[in-house]
């Protein structure tokens, strides 16, 4: 089963994609965006070509090299480097996790697929484990955001023996402002060690209070560093 090197925790970082004037991706920045994350805000753990980061609307090419970026300019300044991965397309969903392997990234990441949208469980389900299973050696991370893909699978219900079925597993970003099924989540996996890492930047005191590991936001919380002891 693949375990990260700690558990992913505390504050972690959506990270936006830097752009040119004309519409090219910014790689100079992403050297000073890593040392002003570490040295300014104390964060060491980002989560790449998510929803901040815009990676559904960059091509594949584009994904794969701010991917690269991150990762070339974070080692051994950040702890972890998640990279999300999700795609409509199985394949290519595959070919991001694949490669987020091979250059050394810490965690991926995978939305569910919304445009002919899984429509129960175990169908969603199908869809992640393939996707984690071309990278099987990397923590594998479910991004629950319904509000933009419209599948309104509740987490609590998707991670009920997903551990079964994917090894890989080791929690979920939860992007949804349905905190009875955060809390759901959290009350009846707590002997998985799951990370809990909530999403929404204006329900985060909330989610700390029922358990949340950890916050993937587009705002930095400095102060809130220390809830989580790493």
């Amino acid at each position: 089963m693949a375990s990260p090197k700690k558990k992913l925790q505390g504050l972690v970082a959506a990270t936006i994609t830097p752009m040119t004037e004309h519409g090219e991706i910014n790689f100079s920045v992403i050297g000073r965006y890593v040392d002003y994350l570490v040295e300014e805000q104390g964060v060491k753990n980002v989560f790449v070509n998510g929803t901040t980061g815009e990676g559904l609307s960059l091509s594949i090419s584009e994904r794969c090299q701010v991917a690269e970026e991150w990762v070339t300019k974070g080692r051994n300044k950040l702890d972890q480097i998640v990279i999300h991965v999700g795609a409509l397309s199985l394949k290519e969903s595959q070919e991001l996790a694949q490669h987020a392997a091979e250059i050394g990234a810490d965690g991926i990441a995978v939305i569910a697929p919304f445009f002919l949208k899984p429509w129960n469980k175990d169908v969603l389900i199908n869809f992640l484990k393939e996707v984690a299973a071309a990278a099987p050696a990397l923590p594998f991370y479910y991004y629950h955001i319904p509000a933009l893909t419209g599948v309104k699978i509740r987490a609590e219900e998707l991670l009920d023996g997903i551990q079964d079925k994917i090894p890989s597993f080791q929690g979920l970003k939860f992007s949804d402002t349905d905190l009875l099924d955060f809390g759901q989540c959290v009350d009846q996996n707590r002997q998985r060690q799951f990370a809990f890492l909530f999403g929404v930047d204006e329900q985060l005191l909330s989610a700390l209070v029922m358990g949340a590991t950890g916050a993937v936001g587009s705002f930095v919380f400095r102060d809130l560093s220390t809830l989580w002891s790493n």
